[in-house]
């Protein structure tokens, strides 16, 4: 659901870059600094791993759209991205999940973790060109049936209420 204080739809903005990245989204924790002095993120290797993909993924995915001749290309003003993120379904939700559709998801990973990575991939990729342009995210994340699409569904507009 939308929230109510942005009231957006499509059709409010004349211009909008839309597409998908498939993928399983992985989140953006906290840096640790390593006794060395570098700069790392806090999660286990593992996680920096799936990190590194949804962010390449995310980054080329932009880099796509950014240079689409017919698209907006690179965003350099004020921006509002919705995004839906969908994950597999867990084991012991898939019956209801089969039955129902796709179900909130209320686990990890946290939504403002993946926001980070999307948001700075985005930049990465060039589709934004610096990270402060994002004005709101209306975001969302559930869990989909077996053989439904996983990723993420974004949607870049000009902000403007």
């Amino acid at each position: 659901m939308i929230p109510e204080q942005i009231n957006w739809t499509h059709a409010d903005h004349k211009q909008i870059t839309h597409f998908q990245v498939r993928g399983i989204p992985a989140p953006q924790g906290s840096k640790t600094r390593m006794p060395n002095g570098a700069m790392v993120e806090g999660s286990s290797t593992t996680g920096r791993i799936k990190l590194r993909d949804w962010r390449s993924a995310v980054a080329s995915d932009a880099a796509y759209e950014a240079a689409d001749p017919f698209g907006h290309g690179p965003w350099d003003e004020p921006v509002l991205i919705h995004v839906r993120f969908s994950f597999p379904v867990a084991k012991i939700r898939a019956k209801l999940c089969k039955h129902l559709g796709s179900l909130p998801m209320s686990r990890k990973p946290d939504l403002d973790k993946l926001l980070r990575s999307t948001g700075d991939a985005l930049v990465i990729g060039g589709l934004i060109l610096r990270d402060e342009l994002i004005t709101a995210w209306v975001a969302d994340k559930v869990e989909v049936p077996e053989g439904e699409f996983v990723g993420a569904v974004i949607t870049i507009c000009e902000y403007g209420l």
